[in-house]
């Protein structure tokens, strides 16, 4: 198709996701159509740094022929079938890949088509673990403020963003919401309590809010807490010190599942290959996806441990949950290729080796009157934006409108850099970059923030 024609097209037959159509009646869609490293392309020929990963996905880089090989190998060999009381032997191999590299006992590897699959197959998980183990009123979940955990109807009833649920409720009941761990707001959080400027204090009280709300509930009737190593919505909320650790003693105390929501936390984003490594505690499940494949094929995963796989090894007894597409022979073999990259050039190193050269280059931005907070871990950090730095007052609605939406983040794309300006919670800017990129893209990004927001600061 020439340009006109897939204008026409997009605008008359494709329904983009989470995506205001109306703000196209006047304007082109913008439509990328490769992609080469860390930069992708548009229709036009515009180069752009690709500052998100995608979607918080890409972590080798764009136009990769090893992992195209692998998954046209995979295709002409054997192009699908289900995991429905069959196997192949790339889901087998991957599986036992995922279980090596899980830490402790999680070896049990479930495996889905995306994220959203991997968080719905937990809870559905927990919900019949605790039945079959004779707990059958344990079946409530517990998340944070803000985070955000799929669009799957039970997901997103896990999901900690009001706006995203209120057109679709009733959703599904039983699950409530605790404090997260954003120690800018900390004040605003705890009510005065604590300011942030004891990190460890605050973590303490930020996990001791979950058993508050075990009690509440009653311990019998919880199934499991969900949490994301760096909470990715209201922009990379990192976790203060102890805190896992405090969960983790809760859980256990209680009875509780912990699931580690690691789909964009896993696969090297914060240098290690599971998030729960990098913050040194064990949960009961994983669930992942994104980085898996980096993009080049859609594929999830839930990791349990063999506790949890128990009862379902008992005569009789089965998991009655799948999905179609899952471990998908082609998406598997794109996965194995992926891992094996990690090993052999040494990307968890590199990330280990250049993330505070990142984090101190982003962290130059905080002369700048608009930013606020700058914040995250590995390659995925946010960087709050502020009316005013000494109050650390927020946009307003309509600021984030036109200032945020309607001038920042089409000014971001214009000069070259594809990131995500959200205000799911506080507005911010969120960088998710692939995990082979250096100094020199580090100070890419820099630049073009530095010119973008000093000129959106003068909109306020």
């Amino acid at each position: 198709m020439d340009h006109a024609h897939l204008q026409q097209a997009a605008k008359d037959h494709l329904w983009m996701h989470f995506t205001q159509h109306s703000r196209y009646a006047t304007e082109d869609v913008p439509v990328i159509v490769r992609g080469e490293g860390a930069y992708i392309y548009d229709a036009q020929g515009r180069r752009y740094l690709d500052g998100l990963g995608g979607l918080f996905v890409n972590q080798l880089g764009h136009g990769r022929e090893d992992i195209a090989e692998a998954a046209a190998a995979q295709a002409r060999q054997l192009a699908f079938h289900p995991l429905w009381s069959y196997a192949h032997p790339t889901a087998i191999e991957l599986a036992e890949r995922l279980a090596h590299l899980a830490p402790g006992d999680l070896n049990r590897v479930f495996f889905t088509s995306g994220g959203g699959e991997a968080v719905e197959s937990a809870w559905k998980l927990a919900k019949n673990y605790f039945k079959l183990v004779g707990k059958p009123m344990k079946h409530k979940v517990i998340s944070r403020n803000v985070a955000y955990h799929g669009t799957p109807h039970g997901a997103l009833s896990i999901t900690g963003l009001p706006g995203l649920k209120a057109q679709f409720e009733p959703l599904v009941p039983s699950t409530f919401r605790v404090p997260n761990t954003n120690i800018y707001r900390a004040e605003e959080i705890t009510h005065g309590l604590h300011d942030g400027s004891d990190p460890e204090a605050f973590g303490r009280w930020a996990a001791d809010q979950i058993e508050v709300a075990i009690l509440n509930e009653g311990a019998d009737t919880v199934a499991a807490v969900f949490l994301e190593p760096v909470q990715n919505a209201g922009g990379c909320f990192p976790p203060p010190p102890g805190y896992w650790q405090r969960v983790r003693e809760i859980c256990d105390r209680h009875d509780v599942l912990l699931v580690s929501d690691e789909v964009i936390c896993a696969y090297g984003r914060l240098g290690e290959m599971f998030g729960a490594t990098r913050f040194d505690y064990l949960p009961d499940i994983i669930t992942s996806a994104k980085g898996l494949t980096s993009g080049y094929a859609p594929m999830g995963a839930m990791i349990a441990t063999d506790r949890l796989m128990a009862p379902f090894l008992e005569k009789g007894e089965m998991f009655a949950h799948g999905y179609t597409f899952a471990g998908h022979p082609v998406a598997a073999a794109v996965a194995l290729k992926n891992l094996e990259i990690f090993e052999t050039e040494g990307v968890l190193e590199h990330v280990r080796e250049t993330a505070p050269a990142f984090r101190a280059t982003l962290e130059r931005l905080l002369d700048l009157p608009m930013v606020g907070d700058v914040r995250g871990d590995g390659f995925f950090y946010g960087i709050e934006l502020v009316k005013d730095k000494a109050t650390k007052e927020s946009l307003s609605d309509e600021e984030c409108e036109r200032v945020l939406h309607g001038f920042l983040s089409k000014e971001l794309y214009a000069a070259g850099l594809y990131c995500r300006a959200d205000d799911r919670g506080d507005p911010v800017i969120q960088l998710s970059p692939p995990l082979v990129i250096g100094q020199a893209e580090f100070d890419e990004i820099e630049r073009i923030l530095r010119d973008v927001i000093t000129r959106a600061y003068a909109l306020l």
